[in-house]
């Protein structure tokens, strides 16, 4: 699986071309399915998770890029399905979009659903991430980044990369977000940690970590 960990969306042309370098091929010749579950831990989830599939969320470009196809694969849902209805759509998708809201509680449905084991199977999809779609691919979140608590308790992730990300670095509506909290973070976290603005997206290929940015991040390693 090939990873583009964005704070916010494909927000600026640095991240758009890492994502047709990923892709291969033009976003008009590709088909997406968005992932919106993240959005309903949080207040307002449902209008959330509304504006994300419906392309309404133009601080957070995802959805309206202009996709050949684009699907709704609701993780809460999977389930109660059977795997043969919604596993080969995935496996022949080329890209997951999966949005922000609650990183615990994306990960704990990633899980359920029965996707967190399907994702190493997924060598030649691209995943996209915003938000809590990008950190719940690291190992752990922090304790301040926990709001929904899991059943099984603490602030482990799926650990598909080995380092952390603290999102939104600096947003103007997010005063609990510079780069002293982000340093303070860091310092309590177990892995190399990724403080990244809006305006920044980690590219991961093979294991090879690729920062994208037309803003300003900090790589904290101790």
């Amino acid at each position: 699986m090939r990873l583009l960990l964005t704070s916010a969306g494909i927000k600026n042309t640095s991240i758009r071309d890492a994502l047709l370098e990923l892709l291969g091929k033009p976003i008009t010749e590709s088909s997406a399915l968005c992932i919106p579950t993240a959005s309903y831990a949080n207040a307002g989830g449902a209008g959330q998770a509304w504006k994300f599939i419906a392309g309404r969320e133009p601080r957070c470009p995802m959805c309206e890029l202009g996709w050949m196809s684009l699907g709704v694969l609701e993780l809460t849902a999977l389930p109660s399905l059977g795997e043969e209805q919604w596993v080969p759509m995935v496996r022949e998708t080329d890209v997951l979009l999966v949005n922000g809201g609650d990183p615990m509680y994306l990960c704990h449905w990633m899980q359920q659903s029965g996707l967190a084991d399907l994702l190493p199977s997924l060598r030649e999809t691209v995943y996209v991430g915003l938000s809590a779609g990008s950190m719940v691919m690291t190992p752990n979140i922090g304790e301040d980044f926990v709001r929904w608590t899991p059943p099984t308790g603490g602030d482990r992730t799926l650990g598909v990369v080995d380092f952390a990300i603290f999102p939104h670095l600096d947003h103007e509506d997010l005063p609990e977000n510079t780069m002293a909290d982000a340093e303070k973070w860091a310092a309590g976290m177990p892995v190399p940690a990724y403080a990244i603005d809006d305006e920044t997206a980690i590219k991961v290929v093979d294991g090879t970590v690729e920062v994208v940015s037309e803003g300003h991040w900090k790589l904290f390693t101790s």
